[in-house]
């Protein structure tokens, strides 16, 4: 009889355990739950950012100045002297410190760590005239303080030039190619763009994980310093073919290589729009500029960005568009004007003797936002 009631104590004592383990562990579960819904708000307040930053329109926005910027100085051992503009006797150094600012997000800071993670074993190539020359050296000193210095170098391969990050076997190029298509000397040395011919300069961009285009301002040149002497289409010579329709015939020739050799995949192809020039007055327009323009009361929109975005829809390969013509014109503070050469102290004196460059721009500077914009589109 003992024994029995004894029995009957220890079972009603494991009882009580297990039900109170069993709340134990509902409760765990409970927590274990609460976390993972934690996670997934993160998880797509993530995706949610991610999407934003793919539907904001990066090309409206403002200025706004930030103490913070620029994020290298013109020590960086890549800048050509040209760009140079405060080692050049530049006086003033707020143009390195203006951010862009789109309307409704932002654009991420430039992180060249998490930059190079994602690009490693990648090669960037950069692919058009002078102002992606310009964005080129902008992109490598971005990038370049992070690596030691006996982790990187300079190679050059015909019309291109390669920086290397060898730890991340990464690769930055620029590759010279000013129309895409090629302009070749002829006959009594007359320069001849061959509008429906490319591969010697695309030759050099097969193989690119990522590959980034330009090409404007070669194409709009005055007559008075056109870049060609004749237009060549298939066995016609032309030589007062309008810029327009002869930069639309060149663009669909690089269209259709674009469509044939690529695969999209495996290459990820952005265009950036063409970068304003503010030339008027014989080159003065940018001289002494020292601030951005608020907004344009009189908007324009440059007639080769119409042909290239005509360009660009008819394709069928998925190309990115990198729109910075709006923002890149409000910036008329940017360019090197008088100091793309050093200026003495005597030389400021006389500046109406130097040439103003309103083309290209400083650096640090204006190129450096487009590289944070193309790192998010990347």
């Amino acid at each position: 009889m003992a024994k029995n009631s004894f029995l009957l104590l220890f079972l009603l004592f494991l009882v009580l355990v297990l039900s109170l383990f069993s709340g134990i562990l509902s409760q765990y579960e409970l927590e274990e739950l609460t976390w993972l819904d934690d996670k997934d708000d993160e998880i797509s307040m993530f995706h949610s950012q991610h999407s934003a930053m793919r539907k904001c329109d990066f090309s409206s926005g403002k200025w706004v100045f930030d103490q913070s910027y620029p994020l290298y100085d013109s020590s960086c051992p890549y800048l050509s002297s040209a760009v140079t503009c405060t080692k050049n006797g530049r006086p003033d150094s707020d143009y390195e410190k203006w951010r862009w600012k789109p309307h409704g997000c932002e654009i991420p800071r430039f992180n060249a760590l998490e930059f190079l993670g994602r690009m490693r074993k990648k090669r960037i190539v950069l692919v058009g005239d002078s102002i992606m020359r310009n964005q080129w050296e902008s992109l490598v000193c971005l990038v370049q303080s992070v690596i030691p210095m006996a982790r990187k170098t300079v190679t050059y391969v015909g019309p291109t030039m390669a920086f290397h990050a060898m730890d991340f076997e990464t690769t930055i190029e620029f590759c010279w190619a000013p129309f895409l298509v090629e302009l070749k000397k002829g006959p009594e040395n007359k320069r001849i763009l061959h509008l429906d011919v490319i591969e010697e300069n695309a030759k050099y961009w097969r193989g690119a994980d990522v590959l980034v285009f330009d090409s404007a301002h070669w194409w709009t040149h005055s007559d008075k310093y056109s870049s060609w002497d004749l237009i060549m289409e298939g066995n016609s010579f032309y030589r007062n073919m309008h810029p327009m329709v002869a930069y639309e015939k060149g663009l669909m020739t690089w269209a259709k290589w674009v469509d044939l050799n690529l695969d999209p995949r495996k290459t990820r192809v952005l265009f950036r729009s063409m970068s304003p020039r503010h030339n008027r007055e014989n080159g003065w327009k940018c001289f002494n500029q020292r601030e951005p323009l608020e907004f344009f009361s009189h908007p324009h929109v440059p007639e080769p960005l119409l042909v290239l975005k005509e360009v660009l829809r008819r394709m069928s390969f998925p190309v990115s568009f990198q729109d910075i013509t709006t923002m890149t014109a409000l910036r008329r503070d940017g360019h090197p004007s008088v100091y793309s050469k050093f200026v003495s102290q005597t030389g400021k004196q006389h500046l109406g003797d130097y040439k103003s460059d309103c083309s290209h721009w400083c650096l640090p500077g204006v190129p450096d936002t487009w590289n944070e914009m193309l790192n998010v589109m990347l």
